[in-house]
């Protein structure tokens, strides 16, 4: 099989378990709506037409073919009336006959948009959490996001089932059915799992390409399996690692198949892609060797904010409010890294009236996690590049970190008051730290354009929680 030696690769049994559609999930269990069987999406700014869809139920990208993470213009529909939009569906290409206008909105009519609770989401991820630590140590749990985890089953197979008669790919199956049912018992949701007897990637690539297609929601693909499965993988972005942009710079190459990739000469790949393209030539060919127990931690490149507004703002004095926001939020968190930045970075999107594109920008700065610097910095930015129009969404960030004990002083640097103004910002975190982001606020947090004390209120930019990163 292919140049690889298998019997002399690291084989442990890996369970990669997801929750199917998550968010909606638990929206529509809350509800005693079955979860595969709703149409359910959860919207930020669900009371109104200008939200972002952030989760939807399967039934829901059955009816109206929308993944997670588009508008609520993109839908054929108006989230306030339930009407079929003409307009939305001549944009997107969709029918507009009689019929499929009856479809669309009896569908839309029956279907559920509700704003996120993140609370909720994380409250449910814990119980689950709990379920994986019955048949595994913590240690063998690697949590990969809030729906979905590594579980290392190595050492639990012959415990939860003893059977002397039975292969390990078969026992690893019947902890998965387990933890499965009691996932199902317990909060109401389905989940998915991807089986591997080799590593986390087989598993991975298990859930992704065939679990989710099997009435059993199960899959296992092992060394055994990667000729006839991995290579047969039909599109390149459905495999690990490979997105657009890395499809392309592979066709570019005269590579078209994860077959080919497996197949090619790592020395081209790496002198044409780097490191990257010689992990990608072990991917394909099933070798991985990375480990549950110790997670790759990358180095962190950078802190940032971002937000989508709940309106087009039109006023440049309305936009530098929330810009001078997101400044000192990201720079309270870098401080909390006891970080400072030398590069700061924005981006302004335009209204989807606007036609107009977004404005990227940045600029290198002497070491600080000042406030008042950074906002003035932001604002510099914002000012030297925006002209006019209606601004949709901001996105803030500071990369280059260095410790926070670096510093530069100049001749001209009044020392007493930076030590001033360093004495203050301490005293600020302290009390934002101890009582909360929103209990010591600018008296601009009371204008109606402010996003300060909304955004106070949410856990990871979504609603009913906190500010990504803050107390």
């Amino acid at each position: 099989m292919g140049i690889f030696d298998y019997s002399k690769e690291p084989r442990s049994d890996i369970a990669f378990v997801d929750m199917k559609s998550f968010y909606a999930s638990v929206e529509c269990v809350e509800r005693g709506l079955h979860p595969l069987k709703t149409s359910l999406c959860v919207m930020s700014h669900a009371d109104n037409s200008s939200g972002l869809i952030l989760a939807s139920s399967p039934m829901f990208k059955q009816v109206f073919g929308k993944s997670n993470v588009s508008r609520s213009f993109d839908l054929p529909f108006d989230v306030k009336t339930r009407k079929f939009s003409y307009y939305n569906a001549k944009k997107q290409g969709l029918p507009t006959n009689p019929e499929y206008v009856r479809y669309i909105e009896s569908w839309a009519r029956a279907t559920f948009i509700v704003p996120p609770r993140m609370d909720l989401y994380i409250e449910k991820n814990m119980e689950i959490q709990h379920i994986f630590q019955n048949y595994a140590s913590v240690e063998d749990i690697l949590p990969y996001s809030i729906d979905e985890g590594f579980i290392d089953l190595t050492s639990s197979l012959n415990y939860f089932i003893p059977h002397k008669t039975l292969s390990r790919k078969e026992k690893l199956d019947m902890i998965s059915s387990k933890i499965q049912r009691d996932i199902w018992r317990k909060t109401g949701i389905y989940s998915t799992v991807g089986m591997s007897n080799a590593n986390p990637l087989l598993a991975k690539l298990a859930l992704d390409n065939e679990a989710k297609k099997t009435p059993t929601m199960r899959a296992n693909w092992s060394y055994e399996d990667v000729e006839t499965k991995v290579w047969n993988i039909k599109e390149m972005t459905d495999f690990w690692g490979i997105g657009d942009r890395m499809k392309k710079r592979l066709n570019n190459l005269g590579i078209f198949s994860i077959k080919e990739l497996a197949n090619c000469n790592p020395d081209m790949l790496k002198k044409e892609l780097g490191v990257v393209g010689v992990d990608l030539f072990f991917y394909a060919n099933g070798i991985d060797e990375s480990d549950v127990h110790k997670p790759y931690k990358p180095k962190a490149k950078g802190i940032g904010n971002s937000q989508v507004l709940p309106r087009d703002y039109f006023r440049q004095s309305e936009i530098e409010l929330i810009m001078r926001e997101m400044a000192e939020q990201v720079a309270i968190r870098l401080r909390k890294r006891h970080k400072k930045t030398t590069n700061i970075s924005i981006i302004i999107g335009f209204s989807r009236f606007e036609n107009k594109r977004h404005i990227q920008t940045q600029m290198k700065v002497e070491p600080t996690n000042n406030t008042r610097l950074l906002i003035n910095y932001v604002l510099t930015l914002f000012r030297k590049k925006y002209d006019e129009g209606a601004v949709r969404s901001v996105a803030v960030s500071y990369s280059g970190l260095v410790d926070e004990s670096y510093g530069l002083i100049s001749l001209f640097d009044d020392v007493e008051k930076i030590e001033k103004e360093e004495r203050l910002q301490s005293v600020i975190d302290t009390i934002r730290n101890q009582f909360g982001f929103s209990k010591l606020q600018k008296a601009t947090a009371l204008q109606e354009a402010s996003r300060s004390l909304v955004r106070s209120k949410l856990i990871g930019g979504h609603s009913a929680g906190g500010l990504d990163g803050l107390k």
